[in-house]
């Protein structure tokens, strides 16, 4: 029996735990942080953490966690809903299977970190995910979900992370996405989403990283790209992609990491890109650019990667790459 009322914090991650989380543990009713991450747990995750009404951080991803075997349904959500100063939410790398329920919208408004990656969830992202108007970072990665983006997600005003790359959603990628402006990192990649990039994603300044690879997108890549001069990484590898018109990427300033890898781009290659001195690695084989590399590529002085194969580029070497050796 656990019979520790005044406990506030219990860390037990990163040992070699296993059977299952005691019902009792519902004792320790003034326990706001439970950390039990990186075990050898297993069973179901009790639905008596519900009574724990101070807590604030729950924590218990790399387990064998699982859900009942028929339903696969995740009541232990449901239990949380009755944590109302809940902020952090990670139960990332278990097998739990099953759909993410509508009532995860019932969860508490001060939840900001929901993380449920790697549990080989299934089905939609249920609209009512939009409800949760205080969280910062939303990340369902690697799992199974399938069905279109939903546009309440444009709801989630304060969201600085969404990612859900790894997944089988489809349909357009949701202009209401383009709302949320504090989102840093929108991670996207390896779906199987079609239709055009918006070109109101231009309009997110605060984004850094924004990766879209490996998806089913097409038309041209938007100018209003361009528009977003602190980000740090553009990834649009992998998809079907043209452009006739040179992309002029030189007001990318900051730009680290750019891969436009694996499209349809043709046209001659922007002596622009030269300039993007903190530029660390360009990929742009695998497309249709011809015409010369640019002499301007002696600039990317701290380049480590560069790939312009299989493209139709003709001329000689520039002796201006000698630079970067």
């Amino acid at each position: 029996m656990i019979n520790v009322p005044k406990l506030e914090t219990l860390f037990l991650w990163g040992n070699k735990l296993s059977g299952s989380i005691p019902s009792c543990i519902s004792n320790a009713s003034m326990l706001k942080n439970l950390d039990l991450s990186n075990n050898f747990l297993s069973s179901l995750i009790p639905d008596t953490l519900g009574n724990l009404r101070h807590l604030e951080w729950f924590q218990a991803f790399e387990n064998n966690f699982t859900t009942e075997f028929v339903t696969h349904e995740w009541s232990f959500l449901s239990s949380l809903a009755n944590c109302r100063n809940l902020r952090r939410i990670d139960v990332s790398i278990n097998p739990l299977k099953g759909l993410l329920p509508t009532y995860i919208g019932n969860l508490s408004t001060s939840l900001q970190y929901f993380y449920a990656d790697d549990c080989e969830l299934k089905g939609n992202i249920p609209m009512e995910i939009g409800n949760l108007s205080g969280m910062l970072h939303l990340s369902l990665w690697n799992n199974e979900l399938s069905g279109s983006i939903p546009a309440s997600i444009g709801g989630l005003r304060n969201l600085q992370a969404l990612d859900l790359h790894s997944n089988k959603l489809g349909g357009p990628i949701s202009e209401s996405i383009c709302g949320l402006e504090r989102l840093d990192t929108l991670s996207l990649w390896s779906n199987q989403l079609h239709g055009p990039i918006p070109t109101c994603l231009g309009d997110m300044t605060s984004l850094r990283y924004l990766h879209l690879g490996s998806n089913k997108l097409s038309s041209a890549i938007p100018s209003t790209l361009l528009n977003l001069q602190d980000i740090l990484e553009l990834d649009l590898s992998s998809n079907y992609l043209n452009n006739s018109q040179p992309l002029d990427v030189g007001h990318l300033r900051s730009l680290v990491r750019l891969n436009l890898s694996r499209n349809l781009l043709t046209g001659d290659i922007s002596s622009s890109t030269g300039g993007l001195l903190t530029l660390l690695s360009l990929n742009l084989s695998a497309n249709k650019f011809h015409g010369h590399i640019p002499e301007s590529f002696g600039g990317l002085i701290s380049l480590e990667f560069l790939d312009l194969s299989h493209n139709n580029l003709s001329g000689i070497i520039p002796k201006s790459l000698e630079k970067l050796s």
